[in-house]
């Protein structure tokens, strides 16, 4: 009877408690990040991030206990940067302008280091790794349930708070599709996949009341007018 695979721990060995400790973790960091951007998935060990980082194969395994929990540390990294600007979405006082900061943070992470982010989505596919997936998710959601209510938010229809959670996860898949599918064909415009991604975020959820009002207006106005 076969053994059972041992689980390969994604934890840090220690984390770093005094300044010059964090600036090593950070170089390593650093470096397995650039490894990953130059030569991809082959060139990227510990061997080779020990170097570029200027430290000794034992520094890094002080820290890191294998080349996953390393690379499970760098998602949690670049993770720690869209968290941020998710909980700066709030801050925004309109539906419309609230979404519009949701997408950017999204398209924010994917295209400031694209080839990174291709490779660590990759990796995190590959890893155990659902509690990092859920807690994205978790922050998005709440993001998206605090902007549909918002003065200038469409109505919601359906039967109120469920169906309010479901069209948030709807609206996060939505963002998320399109910018990984962007990713992944090697897009590096934020602009245009923006357009593209606010467009269909605005058509499923809706678009602010401000502007609906504004269309209808314009209707009324044009009905109004004289032929010819």
């Amino acid at each position: 009877m076969p053994s059972p695979r041992r689980k390969i721990s994604l934890k840090p060995r220690k984390k770093p408690s005094q300044s010059r400790a964090a600036e090593t973790v950070a170089a390593i960091l650093e470096a397995a990040a650039r490894i990953l951007e130059r030569g991809g998935l082959p060139a990227y060990n510990t061997n080779a991030v020990a170097e570029r980082a200027g430290v000794s194969i034992g520094s890094l395994y002080q820290y890191f206990p294998n080349k996953d929990a390393l690379t499970a540390a760098l998602i949690d990294r670049e993770t720690a940067t869209l968290l941020a600007d998710l909980a700066a979405v709030p801050n925004h006082a309109s539906y419309a302008d609230g979404v519009v900061a949701l997408v950017r943070a999204a398209i924010a992470h994917q295209l400031h280091r694209p080839a990174l982010a291709r490779l660590l989505d990759f990796e995190e596919r590959r890893l155990p790794m659902r509690d990092r997936d859920l807690q994205v998710d978790r922050a998005a959601q709440a993001c998206v349930l605090g902007l549909l209510r918002r003065p200038d938010a469409p109505a919601v229809a359906g039967d109120g708070a469920t169906s309010a959670e479901l069209l948030a996860l709807d609206a996060i898949a939505i963002v998320r599709s399109l910018v990984d599918a962007a990713g992944e064909r090697g897009e590096t415009e934020a602009a245009p996949l923006q357009r593209r991604v606010l467009h269909a975020v605005f058509g499923y959820l809706g678009q602010p009341r401000a502007a609906e009002a504004t269309a209808k207006t314009r209707k009324r106005t044009e009905s109004l007018r004289p032929a010819g």
